[in-house]
């Protein structure tokens, strides 16, 4: 339907709004207002104001409504899959078996450089359907596999291209300091120098790139390495993220704060002081359950620290073809449950405002307040826990987009 105004009533609804209150506050027997994209009013349905109490009414029949979901953490586009891989691996190949056999980041570089920008949307299309059906209404998607100019803007390009095609919000990362390409082998430095210099700068230009994103590990890149491509991503007024501490404690979290980044995600092994770093700064913490079940890690990030010292926590899919091959965020959140032991009240605000917070978009979606952007979903269940409790369920009813009602 077109944007018009219509009242929502008889529903139960989730703010996620408040830190201080379950799901950031509940209003049983609810209704909210919209106005084209707008949410203009929240309240009891039995206490309607004028005008809304004359427009077009939507009764949800007791259903609840939540802030739309966020994805705060993919790598949607890319070309190929790493299936064969997953089964040499579970066939008992070893890490450098399975790259000699072209497996690995560098199979999804070949296969990405391969792809134009049609196909790689062809092939990403499927899998931001899944996270559509599942009442996502903003996501992020991450370059990187290509590690190339040309074949970064494909990726980019593709990415920009999927919002036009599906009712979704898209913020582009540049993901330039994922890996050190074949062409760049032994010369980490220079690689860096380049995507610092020649391929964020035209990129940026070109206004395919919301964010600036690298992988601060041991196998990738030092922190001062990611100082290089934070400071040019200063220099072009862009906010930074980082993947930081998975795989040991390189202090990248604390180095990704002090430049102000939006998040730091993954964090198996941070420490308190990259915690610490992080609260100061108000950095989101993005765990990403899915890689960290995939690849069977033992490590759990520090949750009680986060909590002790209020960091926001997001989580996110992660999906990627290699270790993360993940298209389900209510799944997501579930395995948040189980795995990290957060509450179902966590994993609700995890993909709702604290996911906004790691987008930089908490002032226009996240949460339902009179303002904000009329992006929700519809659920038919009768508690908000129900949305992390279930495996393998979808109780989505409808999903609204910028004011607009899909069923």
């Amino acid at each position: 339907m077109s944007k018009t105004n219509y009242l929502l009533i008889n529903t139960q609804i989730a703010l996620m709004d408040s830190p201080d209150q379950r799901y950031g506050g509940l209003i049983e027997d609810g209704a909210i207002a919209v106005q084209n994209d707008q949410i203009v009013w929240i309240g009891q349905s039995a206490a309607v104001p004028a005008p809304f109490d004359t427009w077009r009414q939507h009764d949800l029949q007791g259903a609840l409504v939540t802030p739309g979901l966020i994805d705060c953490h993919t790598h949607l586009v890319y070309g190929g899959n790493r299936a064969n891989e997953f089964e040499m691996r579970l066939e008992g190949a070893s890490y450098e078996e399975v790259a000699r056999a072209g497996g690995g980041i560098l199979s999804t570089v070949t296969a990405t450089r391969a792809a134009t920008v049609d196909q790689l949307v062809a092939m990403a299309l499927p899998r931001l359907d899944a996270l559509l059906a599942e009442g996502v209404t903003t996501i992020e998607i991450k370059s990187g596999y290509g590690l190339d100019l040309t074949s970064e803007r494909n990726m980019l390009l593709a990415a920009k291209k999927l919002a036009t095609l599906r009712p979704i919000n898209i913020k582009t990362t540049f993901l330039g300091a994922h890996a050190t390409p074949p062409e760049f082998k032994g010369r980490a430095d220079d690689y860096i120098q380049h995507v610092a210099n020649q391929m964020l700068p035209a990129l940026a230009q070109e206004g395919l790139v919301d964010a600036v994103d690298g992988f601060c590990e041991g196998i990738a890149f030092s922190p001062d390495q990611m100082r290089v491509v934070f400071d040019a991503a200063q220099k072009l007024g862009l906010p930074v993220k980082l993947h930081a501490e998975q795989l040991s404690n390189l202090s990248g979290a604390a180095m990704a704060a002090s430049y102000g980044a939006l998040s730091a995600d993954h964090l198996e092994y941070l420490d308190e002081t990259g915690v610490k770093a992080m609260a100061k700064t108000g950095t989101v913490a993005v765990l990403l359950p899915g890689a960290f079940y995939t690849l069977r890690e033992t490590q759990m990030p520090p949750i009680a620290q986060l909590r002790t010292h209020q960091v926001p926590i997001a989580i996110a899919t992660d999906s990627n073809p290699g270790s993360s091959p993940l298209t389900s965020l209510l799944l997501t959140m579930n395995m948040a449950a189980t795995l990290f032991r957060m509450t179902p009240d966590e994993a609700l605000r995890g993909v709702t405002i604290n996911a906004a917070k790691a987008l930089g978009l908490a002032d226009q979606t996240g949460s339902i307040a009179v303002g904000k952007r009329a992006d929700l979903a519809v659920w038919d269940v009768k508690s908000p826990a129900e949305l992390t409790y279930r495996i393998g369920f979808n109780p989505l009813k409808l999903s609204i987009f910028g004011g607009i009602i899909r069923d």
